[in-house]
């Protein structure tokens, strides 16, 4: 158990958009104190400029992780390079943070995860929607909906520049079905508990400026044990459409439960980081029918306008981090749950690839 009389020095590695809201969560939080900012490129100075100019900088992050000796290391980089960071530093007595996927391979995952073992220190995935008050009213209504369960849900991102160039970098390694539908694959077996028994996907390559073998545009499916059915559908680039990038609907034999998000789903949003976490509104409508086949209930809004931005899920997160340091939280079944949504992830990716149904051990 950590020393709750000192703070918790930290390495933070990856300075870019998630690094940064990471870094800003410790540089506010008393418990915390940042010992070094990590990438290969000008996002840790500008970061650096953003939090008062004092941390030291590094573009090394294994010189970075000798120098500064710290308890727990931040890991917002790359995919490819999750699993080497995360194990170097569990061997050398740290706990870590790692934004999601917890690899770029399941049986790197699974050897994170048996190195975060070995060392008994905890590591801790950035499931960003676990720590989401209103996605956590989500899960719960849809699990009064009867089984099995429909879960339609997507995120399509038109878009350009800065972040066109960090599509780009992400899709060497990783497909948008992975990278970003291992949230919401999560998600859905949250709301079902019950095993995933298969999947099937399709994908497309719209552009040559990523990897031949790759796709910026992909859709999976899922079935369950228990019958019920996912489908996410993801793509990234300026071709893109944005007129349906925000679909998160779920419904079963008793009704539906919406994610409304007028706002967050406008034009212009869906490359807005800020955006993809937004729900504002759930919409709960019951199907049950009276004598006369009409609806006994009418539809119900439930208001959810007073939720945290990014910024303050990123700082529940990090609370979670502590916590499990300070309270030493048995963290299995959370590593467990991010394994397996990567090992549906990328069995998807398998069927995209193979043109094939995939069957799920």
């Amino acid at each position: 158990m950590a020393d709750t009389s000192n703070k918790l020095r930290v390495l933070v590695a990856g300075c870019g958009n998630m690094g940064a809201s990471h870094a800003t969560a410790y540089h506010n939080m008393d418990e915390f104190e940042i010992c070094g900012l990590v990438s290969g490129g000008d996002t840790k100075k500008v970061l650096n400029e953003k939090l008062g100019g004092k941390y030291a900088l590094f573009d090394d992050y294994y010189a970075a992780l000798e120098a500064t000796k710290p308890d727990a290391v931040s890991i917002s980089t790359y995919p490819d390079t999750h699993e080497a960071f995360a194990i170097k530093a569990f061997e050398n007595g740290c706990h870590v943070f790692v934004e999601k996927p917890l690899a770029d391979t399941v049986e790197g995952s699974e050897r994170v995860v048996a190195a975060a073992v070995k060392a008994n220190k905890k590591l801790v995935i950035g499931y960003i929607l676990r720590h989401h008050p209103s996605w956590e009213k989500f899960i719960e209504l849809s699990q009064q909906m009867g089984k099995p369960l429909v879960m339609r849900m997507n995120l399509n991102q038109q878009s350009s520049g800065k972040m066109w160039t960090l599509h780009r970098n992400l899709m060497k390694s990783l497909s948008p079905i992975v990278d970003c539908g291992v949230h919401y694959i999560d998600v859905m077996c949250q709301m079902v508990r019950s095993k995933p028994v298969a999947v099937h996907a399709i994908g497309a390559r719209l552009t040559e400026e990523i990897p031949a073998g790759n796709y910026n545009y992909g859709q999976l499916q899922i079935r369950f044990e228990d019958g019920s059915v996912g489908w996410y559908e993801a793509g990234w680039g300026p071709m893109i459409s944005e007129t349906a990038f925000f679909i998160k609907d779920v419904f079963g034999p008793k009704g539906s439960v919406s994610i409304v998000a007028k706002s967050a789903g406008g034009k212009g949003k869906s490359d807005s980081i800020e955006a993809h976490t937004k729900t504002e509104s759930l919409l709960v409508h019951h199907a049950a029918l009276d004598s006369n086949e009409q609806f006994k209930k009418s539809d119900e809004w439930i208001d959810l306008t007073d939720e945290p931005d990014h910024q303050e899920l990123c700082n529940r997160e990090q609370r979670y981090f502590l916590k499990a340091i300070n309270e030493n939280i048995d963290l299995t079944d959370h590593m467990q749950d991010a394994v397996n949504s990567l090992r549906i992830a990328f069995a998807c990716d398998k069927s995209v690839l193979s043109g094939q149904v995939v069957t799920l051990a």
